[in-house]
């Protein structure tokens, strides 16, 4: 092989590994987004559950032992209750926390033909390298024109799993313990 050819073959190699890597932080991303967007809609219910049994106790309380101190609690708590549902009025977390796992999951399939094109790169030609990556850099962009987005605290998160946690990573001894008998490396 000449040493253009080398040349150029390493400069694909470089451009498939930092799309790779790209990538996989938008998958991350997408899932912290999701994880966030779960809890934050768990404790939004749960206050609105919470605001609703006060109000409805305090009027109650209110009707049987005419304190007022429970009207005005049963009052703050309703006025409440309605900001916060006004607030949430056109939004749906779930929907939105589902969209981002959609996303997640198409990225995860790109993400697999990246790490086989890399995997296959010394044993495929350079025409079909450029071929293959054009079709995930299609892929990859359809992906991110659909995709909701996402928010500095996902990416933040993201960026500790794979960085700190190397969460989408295995060790030799990880995969080893997944692995039947017959497939381990020693």
């Amino acid at each position: 092989m000449e040493k253009s050819s080398l040349d150029y073959r390493e400069k694909l190699y470089s451009q498939i590994q930092e799309e790779y890597g790209k990538l996989v932080y938008t998958y991350t991303c997408h899932f912290k987004m999701a994880d966030r967007l779960s809890k934050r809609n768990f404790w939004i219910k749960w206050g609105q559950i919470g605001l609703s049994a006060i109000s409805t106790g305090g009027f109650l309380g209110v009707l049987i032992s005419n304190e007022q101190i429970l009207l005005w609690a049963g009052g703050l708590c309703s006025t409440a209750l309605l900001a916060l549902t006004s607030y949430l009025k056109d939004k749906d977390i779930s929907t939105e926390k589902t969209d981002h796992i959609k996303t997640a999951n198409k990225l995860w399939k790109v993400r697999e033909k990246y790490l086989s094109l890399l995997t296959d790169f010394d044993e495929i030609s350079i025409e079909e390298i450029v071929r293959k990556r054009d079709e995930l850099l299609d892929e990859s962009s359809e992906i991110y024109c659909a995709a909701p987005l996402t928010d500095g605290k996902s990416y933040a998160a993201a960026q500790a799993a794979l960085k700190t946690n190397e969460e989408q990573f295995f060790t030799q001894e990880e995969l080893n313990k997944m692995l039947p008998a017959h497939l381990r490396k020693k």
